[in-house]
C-alpha cells in the first residue's frame, strides 16, 4: 500500500483513474503503436498503459483486429483532403488524396499490411470514401462504377504501401532489388523472349510516376467498364 504523510494512502484518497472511452483506448493504442509497433497493440498491452484489466477494453473493442481497424481508421484522419474542393481536373485532384493516403500508409509499414485485411468503418474513412466519390461523381463516372470503382483504388493504394513497407529493412530491400535485377536482365532470350527485350522497362520510373500512373489506368477502366447487372430473378 502506498504511504502518504505519516501513514498508508487509502484507497479514497488515491486519485481517481481516468474513465475509460473508446476515444480514449484508440489513442493510446495509436501510442503504443508509434513507440512499439503495430504487434504490441493487443488487448494486454492495451490494458496495461491503460491501468486497467483487458476484460474491461471489450466492452468498447471487441477483439484485436477492430483494435487495429480503429487505429487505421485514426490514421486515415491525416489524409489530405485539400484537393477534394479546390480546382483543376478532378483526376488530378483524386489521385492526389489517394497518393496521401498511400504515404499515410507507407508512412506505418505493419499497418499498411495489416490494412490488408483490416476493415475501417470510422468517421475518418467514411470521410475518404465520401470525399473520392464526390470526385468520381464531378468526373461524370456512373453512381455504380462509382461504387466498386472506390473499392479497386484504395486496394491498389493499400497493397501499394504495403509493398513498399519493407523499406525499414534497408539492406534486405536492396538485396532482394539486386537479386531482382540480376534474375530479369539474365533472363534466356530463348526462354524468356519478352521479359529479354523487356527486362529495362520492367524496372524503370520512379515510385511516385508508377503509383500516379497504376491510379489512371484504374481510372480509365472504371469510368468505360459498366459493373456486371445482377442476375435476373426466376419467377415463382
Amino acid at each position: 500500500m502506498a504511504t502518504h504523510g505519516n501513514g498508508p494512502l487509502s484507497r479514497r484518497e488515491r486519485p481517481a483513474k481516468p474513465a475509460l472511452t473508446r476515444a480514449g483506448i484508440i489513442a493510446a493504442a495509436v501510442r503504443i503503436m508509434r513507440s512499439e509497433g503495430l504487434q504490441k497493440v493487443t488487448m494486454r498491452r492495451l490494458a496495461q498503459e491503460l491501468d486497467t484489466g483487458p476484460a474491461s477494453l471489450y466492452v468498447y473493442v471487441r477483439n484485436t483486429a477492430e483494435l487495429h481497424a480503429a487505429v487505421l481508421d485514426e490514421l486515415l484522419g491525416s489524409v489530405d483532403m485539400t484537393p477534394v474542393s479546390t480546382d483543376g481536373d478532378w483526376r488530378d485532384r483524386l489521385i492526389e488524396v489517394l497518393t496521401s493516403c498511400t504515404t499515410v500508409l507507407f508512412s506505418h509499414p505493419e499497418l499498411a499490411r495489416a490494412a490488408l485485411v483490416a476493415r475501417p468503418s470510422g468517421e475518418h474513412y467514411l470521410r475518404l470514401v465520401e470525399a473520392l466519390l464526390a470526385l468520381l461523381d464531378e468526373g461524370g463516372v456512373p453512381p455504380g462504377q462509382a461504387a466498386w470503382g472506390v473499392d479497386v483504388l484504395l486496394q491498389y493504394a493499400t497493397a501499394t504501401a504495403a509493398e513498399h513497407a519493407g523499406q525499414d529493412r534497408a539492406v534486405d530491400t536492396q538485396d532482394d532489388w539486386d537479386a531482382l535485377t540480376r534474375a530479369l536482365h539474365g533472363a534466356s532470350r530463348d526462354i524468356h523472349p519478352h521479359i529479354a527485350a523487356l527486362a529495362a522497362a520492367l524496372l524503370s520510373g520512379e515510385p511516385g510516376d508508377r503509383l500516379d500512373w497504376g491510379f489512371r489506368v484504374l481510372l480509365n477502366g472504371i469510368m468505360h467498364t459498366p459493373v456486371p447487372a445482377p442476375p435476373a430473378r426466376s419467377a415463382d
